[in-house]
């Protein structure tokens, strides 16, 4: 190929000059990285907007908070956006967070939340040029728009949801290019709500409409609540955290729709062993017969039980010693 006839063209040049990716940011989760990147120790992509919806109390913001401490262990810049209003500093701080390097709003709408991450974007890049950016936005759900915060009612109407997606597609069109050119991961937290009318209801995302499903570069669902069986308890019978499972229903990184488990304790966070065993014997590096697990590599036999303490040395700066696992 002659090329010289880039010489012609603007804002192109070959694939092969382009980096394969721009590096991933953990999760907490050690399954939920794998179910993501396809590698225990990588995470959500950096370039790339990823999403977290389900109802309440299944642990998205949890896992939002996870990912700014794991942005900030890199020193890599790290950004809240909080339209909910209700982000506890001293819960954020009690996971790792360090509120003196996380870059904090509380925009009032839609449009301005997408205006303060595009600010934020540029306002780092005019003095670092490499560094990548975290930004988690909590959550679309409760943004609304310009035209619904300046009303000067409460009376709604049967356009107020179109608008609504037709702005957030807006916002998106302009936004996402942004994340590519500056390295930037966006974390984007949604809800759930029952979609009524037909015959049985239907659950649906509660913000973006269609337009926020195609920019996704993954998606992924929790599911838990308050039942019994999703709940942990200590020996005094009391709740202390939440179990569930996280559905990838869209993935440009890896294969999707994969799922993995988690546990989130409330005043710990997510366990990151949660789900691992699993995942490992559905990756084929363990057997299971019984109550025993096998290790394929190995012949090691254990029990679930014991999991935890075999993957010693503890973890070290976000790497799970799955090698050292399996070569034991």
């Amino acid at each position: 190929m002659d090329k010289s006839v880039f010489k012609r063209l603007k804002n192109a040049g070959l694939l092969s000059d382009q980096a394969p990716d721009l590096g991933f940011v953990g999760t907490g989760s050690y399954a939920l990285n794998k179910i993501i990147s396809g590698d225990y120790n990588k995470g959500i992509p950096i370039g790339m907007i990823t999403q977290f919806h389900g109802e309440a109390s299944s642990g998205k913001t949890v896992f939002a908070t996870h990912i700014l401490k794991e942005a900030q262990s890199k020193d890599y810049y790290s950004v809240m956006v909080d339209s909910e209003n209700a982000y506890n500093p001293e819960f954020a701080a009690h996971l790792g967070i360090d509120p003196e390097n996380l870059i904090y709003a509380a925009p009032e709408t839609l449009e301005d939340a997408f205006q303060i991450i595009e600010d934020a974007i540029i306002a780092i890049r005019e003095t670092d040029k490499e560094t990548p950016i975290v930004v988690a936005y909590d959550s679309i759900a409760v943004s609304p728009s310009k035209a619904e915060y300046e009303a000067e009612n409460y009376e709604g109407h049967n356009m107020v949801g179109a608008i609504r997606a037709k702005t957030t597609g807006s916002c998106l069109r302009k936004i996402n290019p942004l994340m590519r050119k500056h390295k930037v991961a966006l974390v984007i937290i949604n809800q759930m709500r029952a979609k009524v009318g037909g015959h049985i209801p239907q659950d649906t995302m509660a913000a973006g409409g269609r337009s926020l499903e195609y920019y996704l570069g993954v998606n992924l669902k929790c599911v838990s609540g308050t039942k019994k069986t999703h709940q942990i308890k200590n020996e005094r019978k009391q709740t202390i955290g939440i179990r569930g499972v996280i559905r990838n229903t869209k993935n440009k990184c890896s294969l999707p729709f994969r799922e993995c488990d988690f546990e989130l304790l409330y005043d710990e966070g997510l366990d990151p062993y949660a789900g691992v065993l699993k995942q490992m014997v559905d990756d084929g590096h363990v057997e299971l017969n019984g109550a025993w697990y096998t290790v394929v590599e190995t012949g090691k036999k254990f029990q679930s039980k014991d999991f935890v303490d075999l993957m010693q040395p503890p973890v070290d700066a976000g790497v799970v010693p799955l090698a050292n696992f399996l070569e034991q």
